[in-house]
């Protein structure tokens, strides 16, 4: 059965592609470049969205563009771009969260970052929130005009970055700082770009910003987990210096009841991180591949966007690695506490159930003393009634001149043989009982 287009193979024959081939090929082009005319507003809202608020999300714009006229999107596709007049709409859905870029014509004379974003955000309104906002960046893309653009007379000193592509045909500069508003506000400067070289950077640029923000998720997540984390460290210690003067049974049992309930705690806390930390690490990673590509020159004195971020974020990104390191060694050496913990129980165990043993073995040879006495004392007052049976059969015998024979002799020369045949039979009788196969 044919899988998709049949692909030729030059005789005539089809050769059936793999069912994935399309959506792996398709996925070098998902997101591709758009030129973008100097000038340009952008604005760009990211959404933190699940499963079930991104199937909303497309929903809303899949109703949107029906409305307005326009092509929706497949179901397949996590891109999608649609004009509504002047205005450019392009909605990409990612892993954790969706984004609504927005471009805007802008008027050549303007001054950077004017209009106020808030006054060109009214089209974002006329879309459900899809999630929590994250990020909300206002980047305006202008032509060079000398002091105009200058990144000093528009942004905080203090935390200003700046920096040229690698041609130097572009500047791009901001603070990370949001405005009144709530806007990061970046500046790109087109000193020669081009359209297509324009609308790339803008998107490299923003998918920084992006990025950058998501990555720092980690962090507070780190932050929150930092505590239990050292008080597991300490208690671990704690718990190995006790484990040295530990002897007994109740004590060992204790400790690994602890030790239990301290790996429980961690596991949970690292299981509740991993996708938060394995996230911060892909998002860092990105933002690096995306200034990498930039290709960042230094601008004056100011620090390049690599020089910044990697002062201010990598320390946060470093202490997320480090929370997820201390939580895998610390689970480990729970790990090998418990083991040794529970190897000392089961040790402590097998000694005990020996001494049980040996206990119950002593009191089975007390009981086999207790009932060879009461055997004893057993065929001694049997053969006690037997011969006082004995003893009156030979009486009346005699008196009634049937035997002539002394009583009392003949009484006496049956005790023992009836002890002897009464101790055998009671012999029998007890291995009988202990041995049934006998």
């Amino acid at each position: 059965m044919s899988l998709g287009v049949s692909i030729g193979d030059g005789t005539g024959k089809g050769l059936d592609p793999h069912p994935l081939r399309a959506a792996v090929l398709g996925e070098v082009h998902a997101r591709p470049f758009t030129a973008i005319a100097t000038p340009a507003r952008i604005l760009l809202f990211a959404f933190q969205t699940g499963n079930e608020s991104a199937q909303a999300d497309r929903a809303v714009l899949e109703a949107l563009c029906s409305a307005r006229g326009c092509n929706p999107p497949k179901a397949s596709e996590r891109h999608h771009r649609v004009s509504f007049g002047a205005t450019t709409l392009r909605w990409e859905q990612h892993s954790e969260f969706t984004t609504y870029t927005w471009e805007l014509p802008a008027d050549p004379g303007a001054a950077p970052f004017h209009p106020a974003a808030t006054m060109l955000a009214s089209p974002m309104g006329q879309i459900a929130q899809p999630g929590p906002l994250l990020v909300a960046t206002d980047l305006h893309l202008v032509a060079e005009n000398g002091e105009r653009t200058a990144p000093e007379r528009l942004f905080d000193r203090a935390s200003l970055a700046a920096a040229e592509n690698s041609d130097g045909t572009a500047l791009y500069a901001t603070d990370f700082q949001p405005d009144p508003a709530g806007f990061v506000r970046i500046l790109v400067v087109d000193c020669g770009l081009g359209a297509e070289r324009a609308g790339a950077l803008v998107q490299r640029v923003l998918e920084i910003e992006t990025y950058r923000i998501f990555a720092l998720l980690g962090l507070p997540e780190a932050q929150r987990l930092a505590p239990a984390v050292r008080r597991i460290e300490r208690r671990l210690a704690e718990v190995t210096e006790e484990m040295r003067k530990a002897e007994a049974l109740a004590d060992n049992r204790h400790l690994l009841d602890e030790l239990t309930a301290l790996a429980a705690e961690l596991e949970a806390g690292a299981v509740g991180s991993l996708y938060r930390f394995g996230a911060s690490r892909a998002y860092n990673e990105i933002v690096h591949l995306r200034l990498n590509t930039i290709g960042e020159r230094k601008v004056g004195g100011l620090p390049t966007w690599t020089a910044f971020l990697a002062r201010r974020m990598s320390p946060a990104v470093r202490t997320c690695v480090t929370t997820e390191e201390r939580q895998a060694n610390l689970s480990r050496k729970l790990a090998r506490a418990a083991n040794l913990l529970r190897t000392r129980v089961d040790v402590a165990l097998e000694q005990q159930n020996q001494d049980l043993l040996m206990a119950m073995n002593a009191r089975t040879r007390m009981q086999l003393r207790l009932q060879a006495t009461v055997e004893g004392l057993s065929v001694a007052a049997i053969t006690y009634y037997v011969v006082g049976l004995f003893g009156y059969l030979v009486k009346g015998a005699h008196d009634s001149q049937w035997l002539h024979a002394e009583p009392s002799l003949l009484t006496g020369l049956f005790v023992p043989l009836a002890a002897l045949a009464i101790w055998y039979v009671v012999r029998r009788v007890r291995k009988r009982h202990v041995d049934p196969g006998e």
